[in-house]
């Protein structure tokens, strides 16, 4: 539908771009100028943004500006920034097809795992998004809402540099609570006690409080 003259005007004067009011997703493709995409906006609803899904071939995905995520701390961890990182899910992975997913005997994370060719470099890039200047060994390059929660693969709303674990000893390599926190999820889903729904929510509005949430041990 074209836009009213008048409303493309006001556009142009608010320096925005007319495309932008179609709802149109987050840029692809190689990291080239501009090198930042804008932050997205606390997740309407509640619902969480739908990635691209797996990718025979993955690129280097742009990342928000330098200096315009932050971090929060509940219960001494590190948390994601909200704006930057409302998390992304895979349109490969649903309720009806987790025995064939991330249910499913074998290694369904390592076949969708983006190289780390790629995810170096995103990573190096997200460290500025953040401003972390502590050692890159000491940070993992993290899936907001896992792989094997059926997290999207390399949407930049679902990734994130996080630090260690305060109070972790440097040079003992990556140490995070969230991770053995994804992996109760992730039994929790196939075993039936929870759905998929209610894992990935419970991971990206709190991973730290996500098991008290849902009654899991």
């Amino acid at each position: 539908m074209a836009v009213p003259a008048v409303l493309l005007a006001a556009l142009v004067v608010a320096g925005c771009h007319p495309s932008a009011a179609t709802g149109s997703g987050a840029p692809s493709g190689h990291a080239a100028p501009p090198a930042t995409v804008s932050a997205a906006a606390p997740v309407a609803g509640g619902r969480i943004p739908v990635g691209e899904g797996p990718q025979k071939k993955y690129t280097v995905r742009q990342q928000p500006a330098a200096g315009s995520c932050h971090y929060r701390y509940e219960h001494g961890e590190p948390l994601e920034d909200r704006t930057c990182n409302p998390g992304a899910v895979s349109p490969a992975v649903t309720q009806a097809n987790l025995a064939t997913t991330i249910c499913r005997k074998g290694s369904y994370t390592g076949g969708i795992r983006p190289p780390a060719s790629v995810t170096g470099k995103e990573k190096a890039l997200n460290a500025k998004s953040y401003g972390y200047t502590g050692p890159m060994d000491q940070a993992e390059y993290d899936h907001l809402i896992s792989l094997q929660l059926g997290g999207d693969p390399n949407d930049p709303r679902n990734l994130w540099v996080e630090p260690a674990d305060p109070g972790h000893k440097a040079g003992a390599g990556v140490n995070n609570a969230k991770d053995p926190v994804e992996t109760k999820l992730h039994t929790a889903v196939c075993s039936g006690k929870i759905t998929l729904a209610q894992a990935q929510k419970a991971i990206v509005t709190d991973w730290t409080t996500a098991l008290a949430t849902l009654g899991i041990g």
